[in-house]
């Protein structure tokens, strides 16, 4: 398996930031890295089993989204929880990801679009994300302030999420981006869920995010939810994202 990481050639990065949210940017990433080992965004299986077993039981209906090239649905079946349903909108990664596990027949793997899943609502006991919301505002400019399409994008996102997911179900996100920042996308009456926060991984620490469907959202968290458009400033201006020549600035951003 691939380092958590190590970045992938120059040649397969994209001009500019907000290449990470264009299918096609990912369709030619992957069919030049058609046989490559897994890369993983923040951090492997072993990194954050601890706080994700819990959460989950072996008869689980799982979906993964965004799943790339990661070994995260294949661990999963490796671990006890066999039933895992994984979309990416890249056809490229799905048809390899096919091929990689056809001797795990309860794996499945859908072309899908993420802002429309084509799953009849209450299909599933779980949602994953790892890293998926993250290359989906990769080209935000402003980590205090993102922009009106940002915004919708996730709702489109999250409102899927909870479409699809039965009374009780969860919805876990594994991404670089802390409280202050993720927590107000998540933090939406309408969503019909509850938020829990935690960290993993040493040095420099990434976030999983724990929302029940069917419990309510603490008042403190509804207020930052309704700052969504107009998010309180720092004192002092951060740095706008820049482009990189690998991909290590995805743990800084965090939206």
């Amino acid at each position: 398996m691939a380092s958590p990481g190590a970045p992938p050639p120059l040649a397969e990065l994209p001009e500019q930031n907000c290449g990470y949210s264009e299918v096609q940017y990912w369709d030619q990433r992957y069919q030049s890295a058609a046989d490559s080992a897994p890369y993983e965004w923040f951090g492997d299986f072993s990194s954050f089993r601890y706080l994700l077993e819990p959460e989950l039981r072996p008869e689980d209906r799982i979906l993964v989204l965004g799943c790339g090239n990661s070994a995260l649905s294949y661990e999963l079946f490796l671990r006890g929880f066999p039933d895992v349903t994984s979309v990416d909108y890249s056809s490229v990664v799905v048809a390899a990801m096919r091929a990689r596990y056809a001797h795990v027949p309860t794996l499945r793997w859908e072309t899908m679009d993420v802002r429309a899943l084509g799953f009849p609502s209450g299909s599933f006991d779980v949602v994953l994300e790892k890293g998926m919301l993250d290359a989906l505002l990769a080209g935000e400019r402003d980590p205090w302030t993102v922009s009106s399409e940002g915004v919708h994008t996730v709702d489109q996102v999250l409102n899927e999420v909870s479409r699809v997911l039965v009374p009780r179900g969860r919805f876990i996100s594994l991404t670089s981006a802390a409280p202050h920042f993720r927590t107000r996308h998540y933090a939406q009456a309408r969503y019909g869920w509850s938020l829990r926060h935690a960290t993993y991984s040493s040095g420099f620490h990434f976030h999983l995010y724990l929302m029940h469907k069917g419990r309510e959202l603490s008042v403190a968290q509804l207020a930052q939810g309704a700052q969504i458009l107009s998010p309180p400033r720092p004192s002092t201006s951060p740095c706008c994202l820049q482009d990189s020549d690998h991909e290590d600035f995805l743990s800084a951003i965090q939206l």
